[in-house]
């Protein structure tokens, strides 16, 4: 059986340069985990979530799916979004998506992959229901692009209806759920528009986000045009 030496030697390597820096490191982090954050994001190898925020382990909780998707039936996604509101208290929920996702783009391509295909039809949901805004759209690339857009803001409301959201905030819970973006080509983080704080913040939040989006597909129509 193939051990992958080279990894446990980069474990030894990365556990002894911790440890000369801080020793008492990992029995500290051993006794606690209090992180403000839930990160929900795609599975991709390239958004490693505490490496692109520049956080220590036990700074972030994570959740990573294909497609950074929140499905009101994935009992997987709903346990970490409840143990991280009603038990770690986390204080943010990100739902982070990244430009060139894979899931996204065959997804919107209508492609046949096998089993995959079940949960890439909610992301289809969401080109379907942004469909007439999506249609002056030429390039592929900007096509996926704009969908991972419009994916997360879908995500961001999903993670609001959600039963353990709603519920924190009946009870004055300090939650607010954000809108992400990562570029793989530059490694910076951007804001979509969405932070939700309260049920009465979605609707107005969704719509100016969706209509910022909206926007973006017009102007780029236009100069097309020109």
């Amino acid at each position: 059986m193939r051990r992958l030496q080279k990894l446990f030697n980069n474990n030894r390597q990365w556990s002894d340069s911790v440890r000369q820096k801080e020793p008492d490191f990992f029995e500290k982090l051993s006794q606690q985990q209090a992180p403000e954050y839930l990160w929900i994001g795609c599975s991709d190898s390239r958004v490693p979530a505490n490496q692109i925020t520049d956080l220590l382990p036990g700074d972030l909780f994570v959740h990573r799916n294909v497609a950074n998707q929140v499905v009101h039936t994935d009992l997987n996604c709903l346990s970490v979004i409840q143990y991280a509101v009603d038990y770690l208290k986390v204080k943010h929920i990100i739902v982070c998506g990244h430009y060139g996702c894979g899931g996204v783009a065959e997804a919107t391509k209508n492609s046949k992959l096998g089993m995959i295909d079940n949960w890439l039809r909610h992301v289809q949901d969401v080109k379907h229901k942004h469909k007439e805004a999506l249609e002056p759209i030429s390039n592929d690339q900007t096509l996926v692009n704009r969908m991972c857009e419009l994916n997360v803001l879908e995500q961001v409301v999903n993670v609001c209806q959600t039963t353990v959201v709603q519920d924190a905030w009946d009870r004055g819970q300090d939650l607010a759920v954000h809108s992400w973006i990562y570029g793989l080509k530059d490694g910076l983080l951007r804001d979509l528009g969405m932070c939700v704080t309260a049920p009465e913040e979605l609707e107005p939040l969704h719509s100016s986000s969706v209509s910022a989006i909206v926007d973006k597909i017009s102007d780029a129509s236009e100069a097309e045009q020109l």
